[in-house]
């Protein structure tokens, strides 16, 4: 039986068009060519090289699409603002990217966290929960029983880069860490340390800054072992009642009169200070003219001095050469006065062996010589013929008169 071609049938297979074959079929269903690839005794049959090549390279598309849908192409660009932790899952290694860039890694074997490295804010501010990074405002209760509230604080606060692999692990990947880690601590440390004031003192900006600075401390000891530090607090002012506000006001009104006052205090003592330095520099100059003055008159006295000390010296000399001069002349005095007396006591001397030789004579000599210098005065007596006073006298009194009259005429 002869062959009869019937008709050409065209199939196109699931592959590219170079790939696609055209094939004759005779009526009893015998191909006049036979497929290459088909075994013509009835075995396994083999695929031609570009149809395993256009496969693979099919399955290489479709594994690059998946890839780069999942984001595993092996490379990730880390930002500016951004860290990395590269992990292993066969060796379980974790290794932190630092730096911006790419990042290369094996794909299905390694994966890439990155992470938010920018400032974050963690605002307590207003009555509900926003977010995790919004919450409600923050109320202290003061250590007099007072309360105070703080109508916006911020806490401003970022990974630390070399703890990222430690953020990981403690906080998950993404933006886990921004959910839980603030808000757990912030709001009962800073009620402890605003809440050891008074409302006064927590107003004082000294104060508040003291306890701003304990509240950072405090949060990055808690905070710094799970990889996030805080950076900044905000300084908000502490808001109380109305009554409380108005004493605030007023002893506001009262630090600014005082810092005023001390301000003109400042002025006057400079003006005064300045007066000073006028009057000194008037002194000094009056200074100066006088010390000028006075050694003038020093240079004058000295020379006086001097003059006078001469005419002393010439003076002193011209008296010692007087004295001298009387001295001699009182010694030649003394001498004469001297021989003389003692002739004199020679004199006496012998007077006082002839008194001695004559005896009672000599005093009796010298008692006549004696009364010859004295004047007597006689009285003759006689008596009264008419007595005016007649006068008993017994017989003591006769013995008393006339011993009277003894004496009288003793005398």
């Amino acid at each position: 039986m002869g062959r009869r071609s019937v008709g050409t049938e065209s199939t196109t297979a699931p592959f590219p068009p170079e790939f696609t074959m055209a094939r004759t079929i005779d009526v009893d269903g015998r191909s006049t060519h036979p497929d290459p690839q088909e075994p013509r005794d009835g075995g396994i049959k083999m695929f031609a090289p570009k149809v395993i090549s256009a496969v693979l390279i099919s399955m290489a598309a479709g594994l690059l699409a998946l890839m780069a849908i999942t984001g595993r192409l092996g490379v990730a660009n880390v930002g500016t603002k951004e860290v990395a932790v590269v992990v292993n899952y066969i060796s379980g290694a974790e290794r932190p990217v630092l730096t911006p860039g790419y990042c290369f890694y094996l794909p299905f074997i390694e994966e890439v966290f990155i992470f938010d490295r920018s400032m974050q804010e963690f605002l307590m501010k207003g009555g509900t929960y926003s977010d995790s990074n919004h919450v409600p405002q923050l109320t202290v209760r003061a250590s007099d029983g007072s309360s105070f509230y703080f109508e916006e604080m911020p806490i401003q606060y970022q990974v630390r880069p070399e703890m990222v692999t430690t953020l990981l692990q403690d906080s998950g990947p993404g933006d886990r860490y921004k959910e839980e880690w603030v808000k757990a601590h912030a709001r009962s440390i800073l009620r402890d340390e605003f809440g050891r004031f008074t409302p006064v003192e927590a107003a004082n900006p000294t104060v508040f800054l003291q306890a701003q600075a304990e509240c950072k401390r405090r949060l990055n000891v808690a905070l710094e072992p799970h990889g996030i530090e805080v950076v900044l607090i905000g300084t908000p002012t502490p808001k109380f009642d109305k009554a409380y506000e108005q004493a605030i006001e007023d002893r506001k009104s009262a630090d600014q009169e005082v810092e005023r006052l001390e301000v003109v205090l400042d002025q006057l003592v400079e003006e005064r200070d300045q007066k000073l330095a006028a009057v000194e520099r008037q002194k000094s100059v009056e200074m100066a003219e006088l010390t000028g003055e006075l050694k003038k008159e020093l240079l004058e006295s000295e020379r006086q001095r001097i003059q006078v000390e001469r005419g002393a010296d010439a003076y002193a000399a011209r008296r010692r050469l007087e004295g001298a001069a009387s001295k001699a002349g009182k010694t030649e005095e003394a001498r004469g006065l001297v021989a003389r007396y003692s002739k004199e006591a020679e004199g006496l001397a012998s007077q006082a062996k002839a008194l001695e030789l004559k005896g009672d004579v000599v005093v009796r000599e010298a008692l006549v010589k004696k009364l010859t210098s004295i004047d007597f005065t006689l009285v003759p007596y006689s008596r009264d013929p008419q007595p005016t006073r007649l006068e008993h006298v017994d017989a003591k009194g006769m013995d008393a008169m006339a011993g009277s009259a003894d004496e009288g005429g003793g005398n």
